[in-house]
């Protein structure tokens, strides 16, 4: 098990992250993280990633049949 020690900074602490988890969950500085209180304990764990439309239009197969005329409908909300 790794220990840490809190350190103070302004009016909160901050608790460090063994480079080991920084690089198996592919974290950096302003890496978003879900945080979980569960009486004493604490759970921190990755956030959730919000895809960009551009990356999942990037992963779509070129063989994936389309409809024809999808691309030329007009927008009618937040699709995102």
């Amino acid at each position: 098990m790794l220990t840490a020690s809190l350190r103070r900074s302004g009016g909160s602490l901050i608790l460090t992250i063994p480079q080991s988890y920084v690089e198996q969950n592919h974290l950096d500085a302003g890496s978003k993280m879900s945080i979980e209180i569960q009486g004493a304990e604490l759970k921190v764990k990755p956030g959730r990633q919000r895809l960009k439309l551009a990356d999942l239009l990037a992963a779509t197969p070129d063989d994936v049949p389309r409809v024809d005329g999808w691309d030329d409908m007009p927008s009618v909300g937040a699709e995102l």
